[in-house]
This record gives C-alpha cells, structure tokens and sequence, in this order.
C-alpha cells in the first residue's frame, strides 16, 4: 500500500467525520446516517493501515477518530441492577457451564492427586518424619490439636472474612495470571493439593481421618469447587494464547479475559458463602453429619445453579461475555 496515495485518497473523508462530531447533537438526520458511513468507513481505513501500511501517528489519529465516533453512533451505557441480574442469572452460570470441560478435569485429578499424596505421606512414617518433628506432628494431630484449633482460632466473623479474603485472591490470580502459559495456575493448583494431602497423611496415620473430613468437608465441598473452576478458567485463559483457534489471538484473548474478569466477581461471591460456612459452621457445636450435610447442600446448589441456569443461559448463546454494547469495537480484518 502506497500510504501518501492512501491518505490523499481518504483524508477529505476522515475530515468530514471529524467535523460532524464537533457537530454532536445537533446533526440532522441526513447527516447522522452520513457519520455513521463515515465511522464504518474510517474502522475499515485503521484495519487497513494496521495491517499493511502501520504509521504511527496516522494510526493514533484514526484510532481516536474511530473511538469517539463509535461512542457517538452507540452512546454511554451504565451499569444498572438489570446487569446485575443478567450476570447472577446467566453470564456468570454459563460461564461456569461452557468451561466445565476445563474445571471438572482439573477437579478429578487434583482430588485423585491429593489422595494419593496423602496415602503416601500416612503410610510412610520417614515421609512424615520429613515434615516435621515428632512432637510437632502430635500437636498437630492431637485431639484438641492445631489442625482442630484453627478453625476457632478467631472470632467467627473476622475468620470469615479472613478466609473469604485470601481465597478470593487464590481465585483471581489464577484467573488473571492463566495468561501466562498456565504456569502460574499449575503452581496454585500444586500447593493447595499438597497442602490438603498433607492434611489427609498426618490425620490418617493418627486415626483421625474421620475428624479431619468432618472438619474440611462442610465448606471444603465449595471452596474448592470454586477453586477448581477458577484454576481451569485460568487453564483455558492460557491455552487460548497457545491455540486461539479460529479467531485471532488478540479477539480470543480480549472474549476469554472478560469473561474471566467477569468469573472472578462471581466466584468472589461463591468463596463469601464457603467463607460463612467455614466461620460459623465448621467450628460450631453441631454434629459432625449436620456440619457435612450443610457443605453437601451448598455442593449442590451451586452445580444446580451452574447445570440448569448456565446451561439454560450457554444454549441460548451466552459465553459470559459482556454484551455487545458494552465491548470495545472490534475492526473488521483485511482480506
């Protein structure tokens, strides 16, 4: 592309455009279809010249040309409790729902990975001499012991909140660093598998296997579900910079990281509900099958919520993005 010829060819127009948007409100209705041409015009003219013929400053004209007619042709939108509703009730479900073929994986293997582990470390005592020293392990273990303890070990509430605090940041990062190749996210995974095998080990090899369930189950169940679906979106994020299929890399990415941006407020909310249970049930007088039943119904709801709202929501075409109003222009492609 010859880009002097180019920019004589199309400036008069770029002109036009600029000057019916100082216009603003005032166009007449002739002049408002002619801006929107314009604007149609001017996207295709920035698509062409990013492609072929990149300059610097003409580029940065035409895309700030392009913003600003876009934003007079579509106009400002806000938020109001009606998106609120819509993403409670379908973009985060469906979400959740379209990457299952990414969480459900990674939840098996990790439950299976963290069993075997904590086989492994119950069954060999020289393991668990390895981690700590004998009298350290019986504190642990121990009736009334640490692992018992910390669950009462604050008030109620502001363990709550702690908890809910540091799991909602486990969830972001492995939904914002998944980008990075999914390393980030492996790691995440691999910690919070060690720990919890580590858990399952020591408590089996004392005979208090049962005590530790009893203590990890009630908001376990949830919390880690929703750790899984965050590490699998995360998983996802990364696997389209590698394979972003048919679209470009740069549209595969922007869909995937809104709709994860979008998962990481609603996992938020799933993690505050673990997190009262984790505070108020798991440390409180009830019966260990109360305690449990409480965790399996939360379990519940929230797969009935991802199965019959995000399936309903991702079949009538919901990816959890946001809408196409509220997304930036995405130019048309050179052929």
């Amino acid at each position: 592309m010859d880009l002097d010829v180019f920019v004589n060819t199309h400036h008069i127009e770029w002109d036009r455009l600029d000057h019916l948007l100082h216009r603003g409100r005032s166009l007449t209705g002739e002049e408002a279809d002619e801006l929107v041409v314009l604007y149609q015009r001017t996207a295709t003219h920035l698509s062409l010249i990013r492609s072929s013929a990149p300059d610097p400053v003409l580029t940065a004209r035409l895309t700030q040309l392009v913003a600003r007619a876009r934003s007079t042709v579509t106009g400002t939108r806000r938020a109001s409790w009606r998106d609120a509703a819509r993403f409670l009730t379908a973009g985060f479900p469906a979400a959740v729902y379209r990457s299952r073929h990414w969480w459900i994986p990674t939840a098996v293997l990790s439950t299976l990975l963290a069993a075997v582990i904590g086989w492994w470390i119950g069954t060999h005592p020289e393991v668990q001499a390895s981690l700590a020293a004998p009298e350290d392990l019986r504190a642990l273990t121990r009736p009334g012991g640490e692992y018992e303890t910390y669950y009462s070990s604050h008030p109620a509430a502001s363990f709550a909140v702690q908890v809910w605090t540091n799991n909602a940041q486990a969830a972001a990062i492995c939904l914002v660093l998944g980008a990075f190749l999914c390393i980030p996210v492996i790691w995440i995974l691999l910690v919070n598998v060690l720990n919890l095998a580590v858990g399952i080990g020591l408590m089996s090899s004392a005979g208090r296997l049962d005590t530790f369930l009893g203590l990890v189950l009630p908001h376990g169940l949830l919390e880690l579900t929703a750790v899984f679906v965050a590490a699998g979106t995360g998983l996802r994020l990364g696997w389209t910079v590698i394979d972003p299929g048919p679209r470009t890399r740069r549209s595969a990415l922007a869909q995937q990281g809104r709709a994860a941006m979008g998962m990481a407020i609603g996992l938020a909310l799933v993690l505050f509900v673990s997190g009262v249970i984790e505070g108020f049930v798991t440390p409180s007088g009830l019966p260990t099958w109360a305690r449990i039943s409480i965790g399996i119904a939360a379990e519940l709801a929230f797969l009935v919520y991802v199965y019959v709202l995000g399936g309903r929501a991702a079949r009538a075409g919901d990816t959890g993005d946001l809408e196409a109003e509220g997304r930036s222009a995405e130019l048309p492609a050179a052929a």
